[in-house]
């Protein structure tokens, strides 16, 4: 099944949508209708039933090239009062846009090929598992053209590389590698090409769709919670997680199944 948002794609195949950023000739630079569609994409993604997987991959020669600096000409007012409430508003809702990845209750892979730059790094930051190949470019560039960065690039990367790492690129703006990414954890698997990085991502993507939706989606809720509100609360949260699910169709689905030497069929229930 495919269907199509003024920026983006959506292809499912079983359990699996795959959100394609659609702007290959612009090398899928984000205009303000991206950061609305990516929304509502990722809201249909968290209500669907047939949904467990999501990746996000790129059309054209880059992942993506960050902001659309002309359509980002529309953040430029004339300084006064009513213009400065305008654009804090506009920022949060920006903001939302790329919270919206990572309150979505299924699983999100990143597929990242060639530039990753600026917004591109908030959208994947807001991911649970960022895969690239071998081309693939990255930078926080907000920095060399004087804006701080205020999409979630300097909230969400520090847990995922450490404040060492995380300070040294937000600080440059400098280009990194998907070697360096790789090596500072920014990635998990590094890919020789691009159809690799596919091939990769959609078996991934089929080994989690494979599991336990139930239990999936509890250990997405658990790991952002824990992060979000340390580690004592976390534990309790994931006792009464744990309390309000257990027993249920798919574990007694998965002993079952183990018994019977078979492969289990998870209905997430």
């Amino acid at each position: 099944m495919v269907s199509s948002q003024p920026c983006l794609k959506v292809e499912k195949s079983g359990h699996v949508a795959w959100l394609v950023l659609n702007r290959p000739q612009q090398r899928n630079t984000m205009t303000m209708e991206f950061f609305e569609d990516i929304t509502r994409c990722f809201e249909e993604f968290d209500t669907d039933p047939e949904v467990r997987v999501v990746v996000v991959r790129a059309e054209g020669k880059s992942f993506t090239a960050g902001l659309d600096l002309v359509a980002a000409q529309v953040l430029l007012g004339d300084g006064s009062a009513v213009y400065r409430d305008w654009l804090y508003r506009k920022i949060k809702e920006l903001q939302a846009s790329m919270t919206a990845i990572e309150k979505c209750r299924k699983p999100v892979i990143a597929a990242i090929h060639g530039h990753c730059i600026g917004g591109g790094v908030d959208l994947t930051s807001a991911c649970d598992i960022r895969i690239a190949s071998q081309d693939a470019v990255f930078s926080i560039r907000e920095t060399r053209i004087a804006i701080i960065a205020d999409i979630g690039t300097l909230q969400r990367l520090p847990y995922i590389i450490g404040q060492g790492w995380y300070r040294e690129l937000a600080m440059t703006g400098r280009d990194f590698t998907a070697e360096e990414a790789l090596k500072m954890g920014y990635i998990t698997r590094l890919c020789p090409d691009r159809q690799a990085l596919l091939e990769e991502a959609g078996k991934l993507a089929e080994e989690i769709a494979g599991l336990s939706p139930l239990t999936v989606q509890g250990v997405k809720e658990v790991a952002n919670y824990t992060r979000d509100h340390g580690l004592h609360q976390g534990l309790e949260y994931v006792a009464q997680r744990n309390a309000s699910i257990v027993p249920n169709e798919d574990m007694i689905e998965a002993v079952a199944a183990f018994l019977e030497k078979r492969t289990p069929k998870f209905k997430g229930r």
